[in-house]
């Protein structure tokens, strides 16, 4: 039975230095494979390292405030998005979604969105997406193959979680979003999730991976609800 995807590809994933044209060419693809069998996908882009690298760069040259802060993200988004709409030509809607609570006609198979406010995150803007459009279940596809019980690029003896719940998850991170905060699902967005019952599956960027998770097999990754 044909149903929505809703997806939150991380900003790393598409540009991580360069854009990344091996994986966009094999995430297309894949996508590509489920469109012909009736399926649709919301595809909400990060701004990634491009959001983080304009953030630092202007925070060198004068004093930014947060929000100052979050709209250079928000812009890196609009980007990312653009060049996503791009590659999915015909097959996507002619508009990038900004506001993810406004009426949506999505009519063709892809819908790219990018971030829209200050003080909330593509992670936030993805569930509001995903409430919108009567979706329960989200993927957040980044540089991040699990969630882990402590940052594993610090910590040796960090132990991946491939399932928990959303009191568990909440209690793994601080409590304030902060703009360029690099976290698996942001904390804001969790608390929205867990209110809204919505599951979140975090992958990698491996795509045969991505697959497996799209049919409804066992895939690697971690699954929060």
């Amino acid at each position: 039975m044909p149903k929505i995807f809703v997806l939150s590809l991380g900003g790393s994933l598409i540009v991580p230095n360069d854009v990344d044209i091996k994986f966009l060419k094999g995430f297309k693809k894949v996508i590509d494979s489920f469109i012909k069998k009736g399926h649709k996908f919301a595809i909400i882009c990060g701004g990634g390292k491009l959001a983080r690298k304009l953030q630092q760069s202007a925070s060198r040259i004068v004093k930014l405030n947060e929000k100052d802060l979050d709209w250079l993200g928000i812009h890196a988004t609009n980007l990312n998005a653009q060049l996503v709409k791009s590659i999915f030509k015909e097959n996507a809607e002619n508009f990038i979604v900004k506001n993810p609570i406004m009426r949506i006609n999505f009519n063709k198979n892809v819908l790219v969105a990018a971030g829209w406010l200050p003080g909330w995150s593509t992670d936030y803007d993805t569930v509001l997406l995903a409430k919108n459009l009567g979706v329960t279940e989200i993927i957040n596809m980044s540089n991040v193959n699990y969630l882990y019980d402590k940052d594993p690029k610090k910590f040796k003896n960090a132990k991946k979680i491939e399932k928990t719940n959303w009191s568990t998850f909440n209690k793994l991170l601080n409590q304030t979003w902060k703009a360029g905060m690099n976290v698996p699902f942001d904390p804001v967005a969790a608390k929205e999730a867990q209110k809204s019952k919505i599951r979140v599956n975090i992958i990698g960027s491996n795509l045969r991976n991505f697959e497996k998770l799209l049919k409804g097999k066992k895939f690697r990754g971690t699954i929060i609800e």
